[in-house]
């Protein structure tokens, strides 16, 4: 938990405030333009994380989440490290009929016989960065199952999230993944929580942060058209099509840095699209770069101010 002495104090000056609201209408319209070539139905939420200004689009309704909730499931295996319960360097057997072959795994291509230890740091990279199935449900396996990070989301404030089926149960059915469903507003408070530290220690937040920053996650969604140089930590999540055209899910989550330091959370779901996988991630990346325009314009001058403690942010 968040220690007790940390403060943490924003200050800000919004430079040309009516200026600002006209733009966020303009970028509501735009998003909203974008949002209909997906012929499905899109949930946008966007939070500047330093200022407090929120916009959504379908954000109070339920998407599928698809692999995006190993993002909670990482913050409460980290919870777990934090409360002495598990440890990075902990070793968990996986044994081969843990690591099918049918479902994306890069921890099956590089252990195709299984029975081996791995560390739960490595798990976790597996399962955000590469966002494999197979080391997913190790982590829920190891940690008593979704119902568990249910609960941990409900303990910290979230509601408006559901996780109740695991990837396996996702691939042997296409219903399961309707269970795992989330409303964009619900993420983009836990995003907030997440950056703030409210629940993990600075640590396990710089990890997971690293994590998502670093993930082979498609580039082609909320990466896909900003600039090269642009910081972004993202979870992906990706449904497969059923056989009659429909893709369910198609998102991406994450926090952008933008180009005077300040930071943007970002949800964007796109469900029961017909559009090609091309489309939709294009859809996802148009809407990132629009609100990447959108508060890189506006002017804000902010203090944050940390208590220092022995040396250490507390």
């Amino acid at each position: 938990m968040r220690s007790a002495g940390f403060t943490l104090l924003f200050c800000f000056i919004l430079i040309s405030a009516s200026e600002a609201f006209g733009q966020k209408d303009s970028l509501r319209i735009q998003i909203e333009r974008i949002a209909k070539t997906a012929h499905g139905k899109v949930g946008v939420a966007l939070l500047g994380l330093e200022d407090g200004d929120t916009l959504s689009i379908n954000g109070g309704d339920r998407f599928p989440m698809q692999s995006v909730y190993k993002f909670p499931l990482a913050m409460f295996v980290l919870h777990l490290v934090d409360s002495g319960k598990l440890s990075l360097g902990q070793k968990i057997h996986v044994s081969k009929k843990e690591l099918p072959d049918d479902t994306w795994s890069p921890l099956q291509k590089k252990y195709p016989k299984g029975n081996i230890n791995i560390t739960i740091a490595d798990l976790l990279n597996y399962s955000v960065s590469k966002s494999d199935n197979n080391a997913t449900d190790v982590l829920f396996r190891v940690v008593g199952g979704p119902k568990k990070v249910q609960t941990y989301m409900r303990s910290i404030g979230i509601e408006g999230i559901a996780i109740a089926k695991t990837e396996q149960q996702m691939h042997d059915s296409w219903n399961a993944q309707f269970q795992n469903w989330c409303e964009p507003l619900a993420m983009i408070r836990l995003l907030n929580i997440f950056y703030r530290s409210n629940y993990l220690s600075f640590e396990s937040t710089d990890l997971l942060m690293k994590l998502m920053t670093e993930s082979e996650n498609s580039p082609k969604r909320i990466r896909g058209l900003l600039s090269p140089e642009a910081v972004v930590a993202h979870k992906t999540g990706t449904s497969n099509t059923s056989d009659a055209g429909i893709s369910a899910a198609t998102n991406d989550v994450g926090i952008i840095t933008l180009p005077d330091g300040r930071h943007l959370a970002i949800v964007v779901y796109v469900s029961m699209s017909p559009n090609s996988y091309e489309s939709r991630e294009s859809i996802i990346a148009q809407i990132a770069k629009a609100a990447w325009d959108h508060y890189s314009k506006i002017e804000y001058k902010y203090i944050i101010t940390r208590t220092i403690k022995n040396g250490k942010e507390k």
